[in-house]
């Protein structure tokens, strides 16, 4: 029985962070930030992940990464810059902030014992 219910818990959270990934990806195409990212390569901007290793664990992040997308950005990440992005409204910018960060391993794996109670 215990087993049962462990293989549940298992398979509810890998759909619950493949459902807001797929989410994120989805706000990301939305927002046409895939034409200059991916979430696992370099593109012509630094991949998503990359800047959630970056910025992993700072206090005021998500907040940070919503400024630099409306605001954009020069010489973080080599010599292209980041056009600002005023068609994406702030609370969309902090929600693509807040997803970036989840991208994380060890934001990942805390989302994983969140949901099923583990400590690892």
């Amino acid at each position: 029985m215990k087993v049962r219910g462990l293989l549940v818990s298992g398979l509810l959270m890998w759909a619950g962070i493949a459902h807001a990934n797929d989410a994120g990806v989805a706000l990301a195409q939305r927002s046409v930030c895939l034409a200059c990212h991916q979430v696992d390569t370099k593109r012509v901007g630094p991949s998503f992940r990359d800047i959630a290793l970056r910025y992993a664990g700072n206090e005021g992040a998500a907040e940070y990464l919503a400024r630099s997308i409306r605001d954009g950005s020069r010489g973080l990440w080599g010599a292209i810059p980041m056009p600002a992005q005023r068609h994406v409204d702030p609370a969309t910018a902090l929600l693509l902030g807040e997803w970036i960060l989840s991208l994380a391993p060890d934001a990942q794996k805390a989302d994983q014992t969140s949901v099923t109670g583990a400590d690892s």
